[in-house]
């Protein structure tokens, strides 16, 4: 059997697009619960009012880092936040309805932490708003 070789020229691409996809994802939940779009909350069906703790502050978060490592600006703290937000999620929400994900309904939040922890640990990829800021030009060298 032959294995497949991936070139290694395509690990930045392939990681931007990851970013961009779970940035994209979360972004979605936040809009839902923040401004009642996509369906809203998946609780009421309607926009988290204003301020509610911490329903609206997790959206929020949702809303904001979603964005930001969407286009992959701050990317490693946007996802560190997310992270720690969906981590929260899982054991105040759903673990106390059971252990395993699959029995208190929180795949998605386990999914959302360690992918957000993957986003952290190795960055933005090749194709970020972060990228771009660190390549700015060198001026050029003065003459005296």
């Amino acid at each position: 059997m032959e294995v497949l070789m991936v070139p290694a020229r395509l690990n930045g691409p392939a990681l931007s697009l990851f970013r961009m996809v779970i940035g994209l994802l979360f972004v979605c939940h936040g809009a839902a619960s923040v401004f009642g779009v996509l369906g809203g909350n998946q609780m009421s069906g309607k926009a988290i009012p204003v301020g509610q703790w911490p329903g609206w502050w997790a959206a929020l978060i949702q809303l904001v880092c979603g964005g930001l490592v969407l286009v992959g600006l701050v990317t490693r703290p946007a996802a560190l936040l997310a992270s720690g937000s969906m981590a929260y999620a899982y054991f105040v929400v759903h673990q106390p309805h059971g252990l395993l994900p699959l029995r208190n309904g929180g795949e998605m939040a386990a999914l959302f932490c360690w992918s957000f922890v993957l986003i952290a640990v190795l960055g933005p990829g090749n194709l970020a708003l972060d990228a771009k800021l660190r390549r700015r030009p060198t001026p050029p060298p003065r003459l005296a």
